[in-house]
């Protein structure tokens, strides 16, 4: 699976195959996000400038803006946008891939930023280009939450919705190249520090 087939898919997705809460109810798709927006909270600074990468329709993004961060929510699917928009006006959105990030930020950083069930879905060279990207638009010491599990048995996605593994061995590796450094955290996702590559 390519990038690009990932966001096809995804911008073709009934909304109710989003998210498995959706098939409980709407209810209980967004207490979910609200769920990861606190626990987000946990290691993000209040009042940070934040990006939600992959940010679908909000769910997360909606409810840290909430708690008084100033979020950025950045996808590559306008549909996506166009229904957070439509809940949440004065979220700011972009729609742009990894690769336009730095045409939106210019020579700004974010404070922060988060990509959860993105990276999950793409293959080792997509998700090593857009953590790069990610970490490039994170100031020196800013926080990264990425999805971006290890497995004792890694392997590749192979559908749109299937997950992608990575050793320890594999992860540490990217993490020195890219710049970043690993933070013990209670979150199911990995925490990171950007750091100076190879540092």
């Amino acid at each position: 699976m390519t990038a690009a087939d990932v966001i096809t898919a995804w911008d073709r997705a009934d909304p109710a195959a989003i998210h498995p809460t959706r098939h409980v109810s709407e209810a209980a798709y967004w207490e979910s996000g609200q769920v990861q927006a606190d626990m987000l909270a946990t290691v993000i600074p209040a009042g940070a400038k934040v990006m939600d990468f992959g940010c679908g329709d909000g769910r997360v993004a909606i409810p840290l803006a909430a708690l008084g961060y100033e979020v950025t929510a950045v996808d590559s699917s306008q549909r996506m946008l166009d229904r957070l928009t439509e809940r949440a006006p004065d979220v700011t959105t972009v729609q742009a891939t990894a690769d336009g990030i730095a045409g939106y930020l210019g020579r700004r950083r974010m404070d922060a930023v988060y990509a959860l069930a993105v990276l999950i879905h793409h293959s080792y060279a997509d998700c090593l280009h857009i953590i790069g990207k990610l970490r490039a638009a994170t100031k020196l010491g800013g926080i990264l939450v990425l999805d971006w599990p290890v497995s004792e048995t890694p392997g590749e996605a192979d559908s749109w919705i299937g997950v992608t593994t990575w050793s320890e061995q594999q992860q540490a590796d990217a993490c020195a190249r890219i710049g970043l450094e690993p933070v013990d955290s209670e979150l199911p996702w990995g925490v990171y520090r950007a750091v100076k590559a190879g540092g």
